[in-house]
């Protein structure tokens, strides 16, 4: 694995260990939430800008991977029910193999970025926490976290 897999692949690890613990010990959840939402930011702040800006244009896989990160944010919002976790679990186990597996996101903007994956590795370390705003259960908070797992394509999920 490269420094930009490696690192964050490492956080992947690192989000399901906690959100494995989070149905039982709310510590762990919102260690997770807050993990998530910093490494959803990395991704979206500094690893697809960066490659955008070197292509020209954005990867194909980049749409999936934003449409997945909209759905898993929106996901952040309400209490973390059982149902609202599960939903996360549900989209995390494929979104995370689209961007660690051989030829996925991963290895496309590494790709990309050539002599500037190491500039961009360090940016992704430096990033700062993306601290939550408190849980939202309304509604229309659960009406909008439904419309982006629609749009997302897992409007099953809750």
């Amino acid at each position: 694995m490269s420094g930009i897999t490696s690192f964050l692949s490492t956080d992947h690890s690192l989000l399901d260990a906690l959100l494995t613990r989070a149905p039982t010990d709310p510590q762990a959840c919102e260690s997770f939430r807050r993990g998530l939402l910093k490494h959803v930011g990395m991704e979206e702040m500094i690893l697809l800008p960066a490659v955008k800006r070197l292509r020209g244009a954005p990867l194909a896989l980049a749409a999936k991977i934003r449409l997945d990160h909209g759905a898993l944010t929106a996901l952040m919002i309400p209490s973390p029910t059982p149902a609202v976790l599960a939903a996360v679990r549900a989209i995390l186990e494929p979104h995370n193999r689209l961007e660690e597996d051989e030829g996925g996101l991963y290895d496309q903007c590494e790709q990309a970025l050539g002599a500037e994956a190491q500039a961009v590795l360090e940016k992704l370390k430096a990033a700062p926490d993306i601290p939550p705003a408190p849980h939202v259960d309304s509604p229309q908070a659960l009406a909008s976290v439904k419309r982006a797992l629609a749009a997302a394509g897992y409007g099953e999920l809750l």
